[in-house]
């Protein structure tokens, strides 16, 4: 993927499409989890998401 996207003459960062991405996949894994309650497993599941998001943007950004 290129650094940057061209949206119409707005350039955008290839980062943020990653982080839009990843943003998109943690809201469907916050989903799953609540629907099969497996946050009860988490001490802390603020803190969960936000290492799942921070793992996902890297897997994402490594990848494009």
């Amino acid at each position: 993927m290129s650094e940057v996207i061209d949206l119409d003459g707005v350039l955008v960062s290839a980062f943020v499409a990653n982080l839009f991405l990843a943003l998109l996949t943690l809201a469907l894994i916050r989903w799953c989890f609540g629907r099969l309650n497996l946050w009860r497993f988490f001490w802390n599941p603020p803190l969960a998401q936000f290492g799942l998001l921070v793992c996902l943007l890297g897997l994402y950004t490594w990848l494009m």
